[in-house]
């Protein structure tokens, strides 16, 4: 069983929809191997995919590197991923799943000057968001997350979103009137969502104008 890096925090219709779009995406990763799987929730809404078959390692491989896996024990020195909990002048605060936190301290997530409250808002960490950190005595953000993050701020304006599908962000951009003035949307978690602006598009403005539509935390990233 691999416990996917990434939550299902909403609930009702919202999230009977986020578990069938994980199906389908599921579906499409193991769809050529020789495997049957099934899509679970845990109590602390991280999801789950049981895969049993001949190609069940492959399977897995597959799922860890597409989605990231929550796990109970971390090794110094090693890659893991969290969502974004919690924010504060101490550092960012990540869960881990299993009822775990990991705090990165101020001084170690390395994105530049500024508070850590003042830092997530210009890259655009909504809550919930996935990141990778390295474990440690201090954890730190992994440098490829770094490098992630700062790619963000020198490309095209984006608007970040969570508590929505990527469906349901393309959708909320149409019916704005919007659909001209994006790239696309990028998946970021299963409900975190980065919906990539067009060169000539004011993230800001964009942002104004697809707010009344969708009951998200909607943070722009301006380059």
């Amino acid at each position: 069983m691999v416990v996917l890096g990434s939550k299902v925090y909403v609930s009702g219709d919202a999230r009977d929809r986020t578990l069938d779009g994980l199906r389908s995406m599921v579906g499409n990763e193991l769809g050529d191997l020789d495997v049957d799987y099934d899509v679970g929730l845990r109590h602390d809404d991280f999801p789950t995919v049981t895969v049993q078959g001949p190609d069940e390692t492959v399977a897995r491989n597959l799922l860890r590197e597409e989605f990231g896996e929550m796990v109970t024990d971390h090794e110094d020195g090693e890659t893991y991923v969290g969502t974004l909990d919690s924010w504060d002048d101490d550092g960012f605060v990540l869960d881990v799943g299993f009822g775990q936190t990991v705090r990165i301290p101020a001084d170690q997530i390395g994105l530049g000057q500024g508070t850590p409250s003042q830092i997530r808002t210009r890259f655009g960490l909504v809550q919930h968001l996935p990141l990778r950190f390295v474990a440690g005595d201090p954890p730190r953000l992994a440098d490829e997350e770094r490098d992630r993050l700062y790619e963000w701020t020198r490309g095209n304006g984006r608007i970040n979103a969570n508590s929505v599908t990527r469906s349901e962000a393309r959708a909320t951009v149409n019916r704005a009137g919007h659909a001209q003035d994006i790239v696309t949307v990028e998946r970021l978690g299963l409900l975190e969502q980065s919906i990539i602006c067009n060169p000539d598009t004011d993230p800001p403005g964009l942002l104004a104008d697809i707010g009344t539509y969708m009951p998200s935390e909607l943070l722009a990233i301006v380059p």
